[in-house]
């Protein structure tokens, strides 16, 4: 049975709360721009059918982790859903304090019901789970690509910063498809012609409206154009995404997986190592995905 929010409550002096949160954590500093607005409603739609079980086997934790990263991103319907998760253990162990602390994020948007559950949960945790931080400032290795970047790097670096909340893509994803393709220069050109900063080929350039493969922003607006389709083609899955920016997704399609070249295996080697995530937010309205996407799954789970 799904949820219904609960209606009557007594009033609550949240906003302590509120500045607890607010004080630890979360700036939503590019949550009002459409494309981080649709991401987050599509990560919280596929988080609704994790938790209920609708079209797809129930997974707490997978809803869980879809909820979080759309609550990242300020959606307050995903915010106030994780906050219910945890004040009913629903599928996860119940807990009241992680419970507030996303009532209180959906209540400082206004949202009326998060404020009156406050009331029954309490006071939230005083520090962020894991998943609400962003992960472009996560780099605690000691190799963080936008630490050791030059002067000239880091120009590129703050017009992918820029850019990529227009497509949905994580910045330092971006940053590492560059630093492999191009190690940052604008300039770069390859033996098969891939030009520019993302390496674009002259028919992807053409795919995706690129007039100057050689003019920075218009690059990188292609290679995040590309990225964003590939994200949707494969579903977020880092690897084959990777695999598929450097050999294509018809030779992913073909070997039903990452392609036995070492060029390639080497390739996605380097972007996990910076990118550090397995898997990213994707949006099913760009494009369908792969219909080899099965077969590849059940050869990972075998």
């Amino acid at each position: 049975m799904k949820h219904s929010r609960i209606t009557t409550a007594a009033p609550f002096p949240w906003a302590l709360c509120a500045l607890i949160v607010a004080s630890m954590f979360y700036k939503p500093a590019i949550a009002d721009t459409k494309a981080i607005k649709e991401q987050a409603m599509a990560l919280r739609n596929e988080a609704k059918s994790f938790e209920h079980g609708d079209g797809t086997p129930r997974n707490p934790a997978k809803a869980v982790e879809l909820y979080c990263e759309a609550a990242r991103l300020g959606d307050v319907e995903a915010q106030y859903n994780l906050g219910w998760m945890y004040a009913m253990g629903r599928g996860i162990e119940r807990d009241d304090a992680t419970a507030a602390l996303f009532f209180t994020m959906a209540a400082q948007q206004g949202d009326m019901l998060a404020e009156r559950m406050l009331r029954q949960v309490g006071t939230p945790i005083t520090k962020a789970p894991a998943c609400l931080s962003d992960p472009e400032l996560n780099d605690t290795d000691g190799d963080d690509i936008v630490a050791k970047a030059t002067p000239e790097h880091r120009k590129v670096m703050d017009l992918v910063q820029k850019l990529a909340p227009e497509y949905g893509v994580y910045p330092r994803l971006a940053m590492a498809i560059i630093r492999a393709e191009s190690n940052f220069n604008p300039e770069a050109i390859s033996p098969k012609n891939a030009q520019g900063l993302m390496q674009l080929i002259p028919e992807t350039a053409e795919r995706f409206n690129v007039k100057k493969p050689f003019d920075p922003e218009q690059n990188i607006r292609g290679g995040l154009a590309y990225l964003r389709w590939l994200l949707a083609y494969f579903e977020g899955n880092i690897p084959l995404v990777a695999a598929a920016y450097n050999a294509g997704e018809g030779a992913v399609n073909r070997y039903a997986g990452v392609p036995p070249y070492a060029e390639t295996k080497g390739y996605v080697k380097r972007i996990r190592e910076i990118f550090k995530r397995e898997d990213h937010p994707f949006d099913p309205g760009v494009t369908s995905p792969s219909p080899e996407l099965p077969k590849i799954i059940s050869r990972r789970l075998m």
